[in-house]
């Protein structure tokens, strides 16, 4: 184990403190780049970062213990995360982590002691479609391998900078297998704009140059501007598309009437959910879209701020996202004066720190205003009282992706895709056990067995609809529909093939879920624990039918009793593997009887050996 043997440095320290104001808010932002500096956040930076922001060092710390890709302890010149995600697991990232750890002479979770290295599993990475995935110093890697893993061991132990080492380790595909309506064209960067904000009659329309100036039910030119703009959206029936599907014309209407000095827009790119990595693609080759969207929905609800709040996972493309905005910036499509109008907005960047709950729209802002990601009470609601307490809206990358096509081409056209209940289209992020990995646009109301067909994985025993927290369906459902009205879903459709044991699948997620919980509430903190600790002893052949009606007990009380929508849906893998995969259980078990988990008596072996007894007394 690495240690360190003098306190280093605080001239970056300062240099980061000196780059940002005197805000709380901007606490976990220079946490990251104090991570990022030291490979840790040193005591002496706690100091110095709460002097200077004048909060305590104990809200300093709570947050590097909160967020998982900040550190006390000093985690290696080179950090390695790999993923720990169920279909990385399918593909073989434990043995590779193994191989890694063996070929760099370090034990998996520490660093090893010449403090070069530390290799570490992390949950989910957003990279399904292209695994086994890493990362390493915030880059990516995919498609890793036993040869893969040679050569960055090569490179970790000859200590080759991070820029020179080869780029194909790097590559990260988009993999956009289908596209519909709403990916099937460039987007053209301004058009929405110019449609949703331009008041002007048909000539003024028609100067335009673009095709979509008419209303295809009507034939004729809209007549825009903010007010014109929620109509379009209240006609197209937008529903969020990260899983709840409440309507977005609802929220920033609601956001717009509300009095208040300022009104914020989010966009939420926090994808943690394993299998999920639409916005990842979306950001990568769609982000002028995005960018329109959020500027948009600033126009109609009247906000000047903008905030794009991503994952650090995607900390490679921070570069490319900057890049956007600046050219955004200049072509007076995001800034002081867009298209003339006066309108003032602005998007800043703020990256998450590893907090799958930081994807729950009330513990997104609280990560936002510099505190540890923990959800709020359900009410207020954020469009009343969210960013500084002002009227907030929060909506996914796909959503804002959705709203600038509404602009542009109008509610009727949107509402004429998909079904009654769910207009338009939808991303799915689709992986596991099938040929064609990746990204698949749909209207809403297809099939599962056309995603199996198009994907290549129709010989799936099983479907991990909208990941952990989703629903689980077997080959009996596969005609289900892809939809609100029947599987609502934030787009993951993960695919376990017939060789898979269902219950390695319940394994993971238990995991991932006591990992991820915030611990705010008892029923969650207490429950998500004791799912993982009752699931390892039906792995580890000492579970009973009394174990399995504990964990019924545990998932029924967690649904109804959890503070917020992580509690309450993270049994729902373990209550519908129990229905449908209840085989895979009961091989595990071997008796019928309770079987205590911890052997007391086994655990006194060593102080019997201690002390030399090993009479009747000494044991249990």
């Amino acid at each position: 184990m690495w240690r360190e043997e003098a306190p280093p440095a605080m001239d970056a320290v300062r240099g980061i403190l000196e780059s940002h104001e005197r805000d709380p808010g901007e606490l976990l932002q220079i946490l990251i780049k104090v991570q990022h500096s030291y490979h840790y956040v040193p005591d002496a930076a706690v100091e110095l970062i709460a002097d200077h922001l004048r909060v305590t060092r104990a809200h300093v710390r709570g947050l590097v213990g909160f967020y998982s890709f900040l550190s006390s302890t000093y985690r290696g010149e080179y950090a390695v995360y790999i993923s720990d995600n169920i279909t990385d697991r399918m593909q073989g990232s434990t043995g590779l982590a193994t191989y890694l750890c063996n070929r760099l002479n370090v034990k998996l979770g520490e660093t090893r002691q010449d403090g070069r290295v530390s290799v570490r599993f992390t949950s989910c990475t957003g990279m399904c479609d292209q695994g086994p995935a890493a990362l390493i110093n915030e880059r990516a890697l995919t498609r890793l391998t036993r040869q893969r893993m040679d050569r960055i061991a090569e490179l970790i132990n000859s200590r080759t900078p991070m820029e020179e080492w080869p780029a194909e380790l790097f590559v990260v595909e988009d993999n956009f297998r289908r596209s519909d309506v709403m990916f099937r064209r460039a987007f053209e960067p301004g058009a929405a704009l110019k449609a949703a904000m331009l008041r002007g009659g048909d000539e003024t329309l028609k100067s335009l140059q673009f095709e979509e100036a008419v209303d295809p039910s009507s034939g004729h030119a809209w007549r825009r501007g903010a007010d014109e703009t929620l109509k379009e959206l209240y006609r197209s029936d937008l529903r969020g598309r990260g899983g709840a599907g409440f309507k977005a014309a609802i929220k920033w209407e609601t956001c717009r009437d509300i009095s208040a000095p300022e009104r914020y827009v989010i966009c939420n790119a926090d994808e943690g959910e394993p299998g999920t990595f639409k916005d990842r693609v979306l950001l990568t080759s769609y982000a002028d879209m995005v960018f329109e969207g959020m500027t948009i929905c600033g126009y109609v609800v009247g906000s000047t701020r903008g905030i794009l709040y991503i994952r650090q996972e995607y900390w490679y493309l921070k570069s490319h996202l900057e890049a956007v905005l600046a050219r955004r910036r200049e072509a007076d499509l995001l800034g002081r004066n867009v298209l003339g109008t006066g309108f003032a907005f602005d998007i800043d960047i703020h990256w998450g720190a590893g907090a799958y709950i930081a994807g729950m729209e009330s513990a997104l802002i609280e990560s936002v205003e510099g505190r540890r990601a923990k959800p709020r009470k359900r009410w207020p609601l954020p469009v009343v009282a969210g960013l500084n307490r002002r009227p907030t809206v929060v909506n996914n990358v796909e959503t804002f992706a959705a709203a600038a096509t509404i602009a542009l081409k109008g509610g009727a056209w949107f509402a004429g895709h998909g079904t009654g209940h769910s207009a338009g289209t939808k991303l799915f992020c689709v992986s596991g056990d099938c040929e064609r990995a990746g990204i698949y646009e749909y209207p809403f109301g297809v099939s599962v067995r056309e995603v199996l067909r198009d994907c290549g994985g129709l010989d799936a025993q099983a479907v991990q609809i909208s990941g952990p927290s989703g629903v689980t369906i077997t080959r009996a459902e596969f005609d289900r529909i892809l939809a609100f009205e029947d599987l609502s879903t934030a787009g993951t459709c993960m695919v376990f093939g017939p060789q898979r044991d269902m219950f390695d699948v319940v394994r993971n997620f238990t995991q991932f879920f006591r990992h991820e919980c915030c611990g705010l509430c008892t029923p969650c903190r207490v429950g998500t624990s004791l799912l993982e600790m009752l699931v390892e002893k039906v792995a580890a052949g000492k579970g009973s039918p009394v174990d399995v009606e504990q964990v019924q007990s545990i998932c029924q009380l967690m649904k109804t009793t959890a503070h917020c929508g992580l509690g309450q849906t993270a049994p729902n893998h373990v209550i519908d593997s129990l229905v449908k995969f209840r085989g895979d259980w009961d091989k595990r078990m071997k008796t019928t009887d309770f079987v205590p988990a911890f052997d007391l008596d086994a655990a006194l072996q060593e102080a019997r050996q201690l002390t030399g007894r090993d009479d009747a007394m000494a044991h249990l």
